[in-house]
């Protein structure tokens, strides 16, 4: 319970973009990613989710949020600021996170698919 409340990030302002964090709620996670961008002024936060690649705004107040345990690896997305990636343009350039999922979908399997594949 010791290393948990060390762990625990109380508001976004504590946080960085880059940071990975996991987002609690009833003993359940919820949600686990690297931080994309804060709010300090209104307590909020994005991070890209890293089980599904999605954009997901996280709420202080709603959920309890820790420091992920295991050490971040290095990644050149994690160098990136809040103030060089517009919300807008992040959402346009990663979109749902669904397009990676959905392009697999569209591959056919033999015999399956559209004419001419």
């Amino acid at each position: 319970m010791a290393a948990e409340e060390t762990r625990r990030v109380h508001s976004s302002s504590e946080l960085s973009v880059g940071d990975e964090i996991e987002a609690w709620h009833n003993g359940k996670l919820f949600h686990r990613g690297w931080v994309n961008q804060t709010v300090a002024s209104m307590d909020l936060f994005w991070i890209v989710d890293s089980r599904t690649g999605a954009r997901r705004l996280i709420d202080v107040e709603a959920l309890v949020i820790l420091r992920a345990s295991a050490p971040a690896e290095t990644s050149p997305r994690r160098t990136a600021t809040a103030e060089t990636a517009a919300p807008a343009a992040t959402i346009a350039t990663t979109g749902s996170g669904a397009a990676p999922a959905l392009a697999g979908a569209m591959r056919p399997e033999a015999g399956v698919g559209l004419p001419g594949w």
